[in-house]
């Protein structure tokens, strides 16, 4: 038995849910999402919340139970509240600025880095060593952060690169005179 699973999806008063064919929408004050449902499993929209059982007991069934119970609480997360990841910035001459649409990065390559930001996202830069990205869905955001990071990952002996905010980075000896 999936503890996660078990526990009803609540839906709050202004965001509605549907199902059409294999698909479950979710609408709210952020936007609209979707997601593909499962032959594996049942969705059922009860008063007030969304069910997710098994549809029978394979161990397939059980394995996708959890997982497709928190699929849908980020859709109905996503569509009220949103969701946010930070990226702080750290090294000499490294800065991040938003050009229109696009991110453009400094990180002491040759050339300036620049990404393009998706239409649903919402990146801010509030100064030049801190990213902010927030959206509505929780895959998206993180993609758009990891793509972020990969440009310059953080090093262990001087924390130099791109980290996530509240990220531990172990810092390592230099060495020996």
């Amino acid at each position: 038995m999936s503890r996660i699973g078990k526990r009803p999806v609540t839906v709050p008063a202004n965001v509605t849910a549907t199902i059409e064919g294999k698909t479950l929408n979710v609408k709210g004050p952020k936007g609209t999402l979707s997601l593909a449902m499962r032959d594996e499993i049942k969705y059922t929209l009860e008063d007030g919340g969304i069910t997710v059982m098994p549809a029978n007991d394979t161990k397939q069934a059980r394995a996708f139970w959890g997982m497709q119970r928190t699929l849908v609480q980020n859709l109905v997360t996503g569509v009220t509240d949103g969701f946010a990841k930070k990226l702080l910035i750290n090294g000499v001459g490294y800065r991040a600025a938003m050009q229109g649409k696009n991110l453009r990065l400094q990180l002491g390559y040759s050339h300036d880095v620049n990404i393009d930001v998706p239409a649903d996202l919402d990146v801010k830069t509030p100064d030049a060593t801190t990213v902010e990205i927030s959206g509505a869905d929780k895959q998206k955001v993180g993609q758009l952060a990891a793509e972020i990071r990969r440009w310059r990952k953080p090093e262990p002996y001087k924390g130099k690169g791109i980290k996530y905010d509240g990220e531990f980075i172990f810092r390592k000896e230099g060495k020996k005179k």
